[in-house]
C-alpha cells in the first residue's frame, strides 16, 4: 500500500469531507479519521491531547507537533506554526528538526543547516536516515563484541563439560555431548538494539537511498539477531569507554525504537511515530541555546523546584517550578518563562493586553515573589514573529518585581532584549525598533 502523505501545521483542522488542502485544513480517508479519534482516546487516559473531535466528520489539532503513521498507510505530519505569513513546508520542517535536536541534545555535527535544508523530507524520514548513517559509520569503525556464554550438544568436546546433563543423557544419544562454552560474538545488548532499529528502518522508509543503504547493514549485520527482549537489552546497554562510539548513536536508535520519546507510537502497524508539545520543544530550545551563551559566573538551571506557593499544615503545597533560573554566587539572577504563544505589540490597549494571558502574569509574580524575593527582573519569552520583533515596555509587578516580554529568535537563536542583560555574553545583542 503506498503512503498517503498529509502535511499540516498545529491548529489545523481534518475532515472527510471535500475541502482545498493546505497547512491548516486537509482531507483524510475515513478509516485514518476513527483512527486518530481511538488514538485520542488512548493519550486522553495519559494527560495528552492531540486533537478536539468537532461533529462527525471534522478535527481539530492540537498542539502536539511531529508525525503520525496510521495502519492504513496514512502519514499525517503535523509541523509547528510560526506564526508567519511566509509559513511554508521546508522552513517550518527545519525549525521542527532543530527543536527535536535541542529537546533530545542530539549531536551538533548531525542536524546542521546544511543537512537541514538538502534533505526536505518528513521528520521520521530525517531520523531514519540520521540513523543508517551513524550505524553505517559504527559498523566501518567495528563493532563491539563480547564474551557470550553458550550451552549446546556437540558431537566432540569443546569448552567445558556439563557433567549433570551428560549423566542423564539416554543410550540413544550418548555420542553427544553436553557442553559450555564461550564464543566472542558481536550478539550483544547494544548491537541487537541497532539491528531491530535498523529492520524498522528498512521496513518503513519511503526514501531509496535509505533503503538501500539500511538494507545493505542488513546483510552485513546477518549474524546478529535483532532485540527479542529491548526492554531488558537497553538497561543492558553499556556504557565506558568501550562503549564511547556508540554514544553518537544510541539517541537516533532511541528515536526509532520510540525509547523513552515524549508519546513516541509503538507497534509495528505504526512504523516510525513520534508526537512532542510544541511547548516543551520550545522551552528544551531556548534552554540549550541560552546554555550556551551563561557569562562567567552564571548557571543555568532548567526547572528548578524550590519553593511551592503555599504551606499546608507543615507541607509544602503547589509546587513553582518556573522554566528557567539564572543562579550566580550570590544567588538567584532571574527567573525565564517560556511561551509558545503569539504576542502582537500592535495591540497594547487594555483590553487586548499584547495577547498576554492573565495567567500567565499570575505565574510570573508567585515566581518572583518565591525565587526572587519579591524584588529584580524576570523575563517572560514568546517566539518571535512579524508582529513581535522587540521586547515591550518593561512591566512594574508589585513590590521591586520588572518583568520584561522579550522575543526569541529562532533564526538567530537569542534573545532580543532592550538593554544587555548581565549574566549574557556580549555577542547576545540588545535590540530595538
Amino acid at each position: 500500500m503506498k503512503p498517503n502523505l498529509v502535511t499540516v501545521r498545529e491548529y489545523a483542522r481534518l475532515t472527510t469531507g471535500e475541502c482545498i488542502p493546505s497547512l491548516d485544513a486537509h482531507n483524510v480517508s475515513p478509516s485514518a479519521f476513527t483512527w486518530l479519534c481511538e488514538l485520542q482516546s488512548r493519550l486522553s487516559k495519559g494527560g495528552a491531547s492531540l486533537l478536539e473531535v468537532q461533529g462527525q466528520t471534522w478535527l481539530r489539532l492540537d498542539s502536539l507537533v511531529g508525525v503520525v503513521q496510521t495502519p492504513c498507510g496514512t502519514t499525517l505530519e503535523v509541523l509547528p506554526k510560526t506564526f508567519s505569513d511566509t509559513d511554508d513546508v521546508q522552513s517550518s520542517r527545519k525549525l521542527l528538526r532543530k527543536m527535536v535536536a535541542a529537546l533530545l541534545d542530539l549531536p551538533g555535527k548531525d542536524v546542521s543547516i546544511a543537512v537541514l535544508e538538502r534533505f526536505d523530507v518528513p521528520l521520521t524520514e530525517w531520523v531514519m536516515a540520521q540513523s543508517v548513517q551513524n550505524l553505517q559509520q559504527l559498523v566501518q569503525q567495528g563493532l563491539r563484541s563480547d564474551y557470550v556464554r553458550l550451552e549446546e550438544e556437540l558431537p566432540f568436546l569443546r569448552g567445558q563439560l556439563n557433567t549433570t546433563a551428560q549423566m542423564r543423557q539416554p543410550p540413544g544419544r550418548a555420542h553427544l555431548f553436553h557442553l559450555r562454552h564461550d564464543v566472542f560474538s558481536p550478539d550483544q545488548a547494544a548491537n541487537r538494539l541497532l539491528r531491530l532499529a535498523l529492520e524498522r528502518v528498512r521496513k518503513a522508509t519511503a526514501q531509496p537511498v535509505t533503503w538501500r543503504l539500511a538494507n545493505e547493514l542488513s546483510h552485513r549485520l546477518s549474524e546478529i539477531p535483532p532485540s527479542p527482549q529491548p526492554q531488558q537489552d537497553w538497561r543492558a546497554w553499556g556504557a565506558g569507554r568501550l562503549m564511547a562510539r556508540y554514544q553518537v548513536i544510541k539517541p537516533w536508535c532511541e528515536l526509532v525504537l520510540g525509547e523513552g520519546m515524549p508519546l513516541a507510537l509503538k507497534g509495528e502497524s505504526l512504523g516510525v511515530s513520534l508526537l512532542f508539545p510544541m511547548e516543551k520543544l520550545f522551552e528544551s530550545y531556548v534552554t540549550r541555546a541560552l546554555r550556551k551563551q551563561m557569562a562567567s559566573g552564571f548557571t543555568l538551571k532548567p526547572q528548578p523546584r524550590q519553593h511551592s506557593l503555599a504551606k499546608h499544615q507543615n507541607s509544602n503545597m503547589f509546587q513553582l517550578e518556573p522554566d528557567l533560573l539564572v543562579h550566580s554566587s550570590t544567588g538567584p539572577v532571574t527567573v525565564l518563562d517560556c511561551k509558545w504563544k503569539r504576542i502582537d505589540q500592535s495591540q497594547s490597549d487594555g483590553k487586548s493586553k499584547y495577547g498576554i494571558q492573565q495567567s500567565d502574569m499570575y505565574q510570573m509574580l508567585a515566581y518572583g515573589s518565591t525565587y526572587m524575593q519579591g524584588k529584580g527582573e524576570m523575563y517572560l519569552v514568546y517566539p518571535r514573529w512579524q508582529n513581535f520583533q522587540a521586547a515591550l515596555p518593561e512591566f512594574t509587578l508589585p513590590g521591586a518585581l520588572r518583568l520584561h516580554v522579550v522575543p526569541f529568535d529562532l533564526d538567530r537563536d537569542e534573545l532580543l532584549l532592550a538593554q544587555p542583560a548581565d549574566f549574557l555574553q556580549l555577542n547576545t545583542s540588545a535590540r530595538q525598533n
